[in-house]
């Protein structure tokens, strides 16, 4: 699964959560996923009215699972992941203030095979996808000229799926995954200097595939729960991020392949 959180950072996996409009983080949209079979619903969580059931809004292109998801303040971008007639190509693109139209379809992401379980991270001009099955290519959008096909930036260190990612306006970290058994291994990407092979940092404190992540957006990551039912929440200091994670408090229950945001002002 995927997040994003306002300012235009942004965290996943392989459903997709997006999250805000201008002017603090009100609400966030979930896109995507299986029900069992695959589905085009997304659905816009009200922060301030959050014991409400969450309400659907216009839905993307095509019913499809284990996308990821990035965005900035006004707009959440859903990338690849499998429909019914395979993996997809195509980005969507969610505009919050008119959320209730279908997402309108961008361009495609550069490298379509294998492009799903994997996860995102961005900021307020580009987004990042790592990872998929069997691969451990990054591809960027960039929001403004969201049209043509993504980039192909420097690759992560080791090819995995089912990972995580969380980040900050200036770094994404990419976390746990199989390749092919789990990996407790992190990759930091520089946005600054995309180009070169993403950085191995300190590793999370276990081997996990399928966690999802939440972010403070400034000082750390927490990357949470994994297959088969796994409770650790791991931390991240992204300042001493060369250390192993953190255990913190964990789950009320083991899960795998969820989703998390993060309400910031």
């Amino acid at each position: 699964m995927s997040i994003t959180i306002t300012g235009g950072i942004s965290f996943g996996g392989g459903v997709g959560i997006t999250a805000a409009p201008p002017g603090g983080p009100t609400a966030g949209w979930i896109g995507g996923g299986s029900t069992p079979t695959q589905t085009s619903n997304v659905q816009r969580i009200t922060f301030a009215t959050d014991t409400a059931t969450a309400t659907t809004r216009g839905p993307l292109n095509v019913e499809k699972f284990n996308l990821a998801a990035a965005g900035n303040d006004t707009n959440g971008w859903f990338g690849g992941g499998y429909s019914v007639s395979g993996q997809a190509s195509t980005i969507d693109r969610i505009t919050y203030a008119t959320d209730t139209a279908t997402a309108s379809i961008r361009g495609s992401l550069s490298e379509t095979q294998y492009a799903f379980y994997f996860a995102a991270s961005g900021n307020t001009t580009d987004g990042w996808f790592g990872g998929g099955l069997s691969k451990s290519t990054v591809q960027r959008i960039t929001y403004a000229t969201d049209t043509a096909t993504t980039s192909v930036r420097g690759p992560l260190s080791l090819a995995r799926y089912g990972l995580a990612a969380t980040g900050t306006t200036s770094y994404g970290w990419f976390s746990g995954g199989s390749s092919p058994s789990s990996v407790s291994t992190v990759d930091r990407i520089t946005y600054a200097t995309d180009t070169a092979t993403a950085s191995i940092r300190g590793p999370l404190s276990l081997t996990v595939t399928k966690p999802s992540a939440v972010t403070d957006a400034t000082t750390y990551g927490w990357v949470g729960g994994g297959d088969p039912n796994i409770t650790t929440v791991n931390r991240i200091t992204y300042a001493t991020d060369t250390a192993t994670a953190d255990v913190r408090g964990p789950l009320t229950l083991g899960k795998y392949a969820a989703a998390g945001s993060s309400g910031l002002q």
